[in-house]
């Protein structure tokens, strides 16, 4: 077995052959790789001499004994235990990231809500390029979520980061970067989706820049596939589909920090190496990246159409059975064949707030307005739905087969109320009209018998 370099710092297992290469392909698997040969010991976990001279280290994603279907960990053979790569903390402050609770008195959440893309700033890195938008749960009592805006112009150089609090689900929108994990390296573009499991270190590279996209930080149960229940075995997002990484590591002595996010609060400090020196590792808690083209939506293909849950990718459980902590949404491609039927989402309010981003092109149910970069809130018991545009050319439209191209948008969804941080409502490129798209709406009723509108 020969390693290859993947980078100028890293050495990476081989690669794996075919559309996998540098990954490994499931989701929730049990995995195993080595960046070099004979450094995963065999047939046990925690050898009384590691080879290479290695430290052989557990990184667990549940309790000890939480079920056997959630049961998540991973075995790391490493050059330096991870205690090596903390040493004394001081308090640092990332002043646009913030966590739940947050609930500025100042601040108005209840109310629909669209914003024009987050402009790009200058010199911006990952953690200093993070914009939330909004919160909602506790990150304390790890239950509920934030959403993010990142701006990201630059990579962060001798520079590390985890969070203890939540996972992190990234979703590009403009530009390229590269995750250089414990793990391994994920290279993400937009279309796909990244989990940077709670815990694990990283450091982000750009690769095509300025970057842009979306943050759904979990503070809750990790995300899984949701239940297929009556659809079955096949269709929405399939296990093989998503890309676990190799194993990589670097071995370089230069000082470094790192910085971590725990209790809602951001905590520095200084090493005298890099922390990414995991040569091989076994389990099932990992970094993974999906592609969000490869989503096999289902559809109505009569009459009517299912509730927007159907296009859930991935969700985080509550533990209220069918009420998700998060669930994330994509719109995507597909045909529109239903007969007699208004094609676009229905008006609705919900007991679930919704936060929806546009990644490319036009979204259905607002045809003008929200545009890729663009995000959208409508929180929970607040009535939404289509524009007077898309309403009166969904109710007119000849109703032959049509098919949704080149759009994809997402929703970041949870059974709590969002709260808007101050960003949001101050900072952030609001339109201040967007409650008034639907101001137009005109009264179409007539008491005749028989007669529609």
């Amino acid at each position: 077995m020969k390693a290859s370099a993947k980078t100028s710092q890293f050495i990476q297992a081989p690669s794996i052959p075919g559309p996998h290469e540098g990954y490994m392909p499931g989701f929730g698997n049990d995995f195993e790789t080595e960046a070099l040969p004979g450094a995963l010991p065999q047939g046990m976990n925690s050898p009384q001499k590691c080879n290479y001279g290695l430290y052989g280290e557990q990184l667990s994603g549940t309790a000890f004994t939480a079920p056997g279907h959630q049961n998540e960990r991973t075995w790391c053979y490493r050059i330096r235990p991870s205690v090596k790569h903390t040493h004394r903390f001081k308090r640092v402050d990332l002043p646009y990231w913030k966590s739940a609770p947050l609930v500025d008195p100042d601040v108005i959440s209840l109310g629909q809500y669209r914003w024009d893309p987050v402009l790009q700033a200058g010199g911006t890195t990952w953690l200093t390029g993070m914009r939330t938008m909004t919160t909602a749960g506790d990150v304390n009592t790890q239950v509920g979520m934030a959403a993010h805006v990142y701006v990201v112009t630059d990579s962060m150089v001798d520079a590390y980061f985890y969070s203890a609090d939540s996972e992190l689900l990234v979703v590009p929108q403009q530009g390229r970067m590269r995750f250089c994990t414990e793990l391994g390296i994920i290279d993400l573009a937009p279309q796909e989706v990244a989990i940077l499991p709670r815990g694990l270190v990283y450091r982000v590279e750009v690769l095509e820049g300025p970057c842009r996209g979306f943050v759904c930080e979990n503070y809750g149960q990790k995300f899984v596939l949701p239940e297929r229940g009556p659809i079955g075995a096949n269709c929405m997002a399939n296990r093989r589909d998503f890309k676990t990484p190799v194993a990589a590591f670097e071995d370089r002595e230069v000082s470094s920090t790192v910085t971590v996010k725990w209790g809602g609060q951001f905590h520095v400090t200084q090493i005298g190496q890099s922390p990414l020196d995991v040569v091989a590792w076994h389990g099932n808690y990992a970094p993974v990246k999906y592609d969000l083209n490869t989503y096999c939506p289902v559809g109505s293909v009569l009459f009517d159409h299912p509730d927007p849950s159907i296009f859930t990718v991935l969700t985080a459980p509550s533990g209220v059975p069918g009420t998700a902590n998060i669930d994330f949404v994509l719109f995507r491609d597909r045909w529109m064949v239903a007969e007699d039927t208004f094609r676009p989402p229905w008006y609705h309010k919900n007991v679930m707030s919704e936060l929806m981003g546009n990644i490319h092109g036009q979204y259905d149910a607002k045809p003008k307005g929200f545009v890729p970069g663009g995000m959208s809130l409508h929180n929970m018991m607040l009535p939404h739905g289509p524009d007077r545009m898309a309403f009166e050319g969904a109710s007119n439209a000849d109703l032959k087969p049509h098919k949704l191209k080149d759009t994809m948008s997402f929703m970041f969804e949870t059974r709590f109320p969002q709260h808007l941080t101050p960003f949001a409502a101050t900072e952030a490129p609001l339109q201040d009209d967007y409650i008034d798209c639907w101001g137009d709406m005109p009264k179409l009723f007539d008491g005749t018998p028989g007669v529609k509108g």
